[in-house]
């Protein structure tokens, strides 16, 4: 592992900013998503970063306020709905997201801006898998953007926002000009382009490696661990 391509970041904290998913990046994944834990090992190495470097910020797949409850460390900023909650016009289409949902009739875990079809605890994972191809198709046929993630059917709004505009709004703001994200599915890959596009002196992708991650998460990152653990031992040399 390169860790030295850490050095730029720890030499210079005072422009630099800390990106990070949640689940499966900072919280194990878990059989539901109401039962994730941030380790207090994860807690720790966040809250020392908070005052210390530039920026430290959550952008996760929960609603915003739910990712910060889940993470626990003050000081952090939370953007929740991959990045959605940062885009006005997102919320002006939260009536059809909730058309849909209660149109399509699932059960489905309502974040506001979006939906989140899970099938990790489905008795027949593959006819459920299935039966969330035939909703993915009728929201294309709605106008609205379905994303796949792991075990999970994602409902979106159409709206150019994802982790990647997230990333490029959060560094834009805070005046950051070395950065570090890490993420563990498709939609971190979206971050990891708002990374490269961000114009910045250095920057870091980390990929959190798992069975059902994307293989091309890790193929476009610079750095892979193997778990949210071995994660929080990298961070520790921040």
């Amino acid at each position: 592992m390169r860790v030295d391509l850490l050095a730029p970041l720890r030499e210079a904290p005072q422009k630099t900013a800390l990106l990070f998913d949640v689940d499966g990046t900072l919280a194990p994944i878990v059989a539901r998503p109401e039962l994730a834990e941030v380790p207090a090992a994860t807690k720790s190495e966040l809250g020392r970063f908070v005052g210390t470097y530039l920026l430290v910020a959550c952008i996760s797949g929960r609603p915003g306020k739910e990712a910060a409850a889940l993470v626990g460390v003050e000081g952090i900023r939370y953007v929740g709905n991959h990045g959605l909650e940062l885009d006005e016009r997102a919320s002006e289409l939260g009536g059809r997201i909730e058309a849909f949902r209660d149109a399509v009739g699932l059960p489905a875990e309502d974040k506001g801006l979006s939906l989140s079809y899970h099938y990790r605890n489905a008795e027949d994972e593959e006819a459920a898998r299935v039966e969330l191809e035939n909703v993915a198709e009728r929201a294309r046929a709605e106008g609205l953007d379905p994303r796949w993630g792991r075990k999970v059917l994602e409902i979106r709004p159409p709206v150019e926002a994802d982790k990647g505009t997230a990333v490029q709004a959060l560094l834009a703001g805070a005046g950051a000009r070395r950065a570090l994200y890490a993420g563990d599915d498709t939609t971190d890959l979206d971050a990891f382009v708002g990374l490269e596009r961000a114009g910045l002196e250095h920057r870091v992708r980390i990929a959190v490696e798992s069975d059902e991650g994307p293989d091309t998460l890790a193929a476009a990152a610079d750095l892979v661990v193997a778990s949210p653990k071995e994660l929080a031992r990298l961070l520790a040399t921040l």
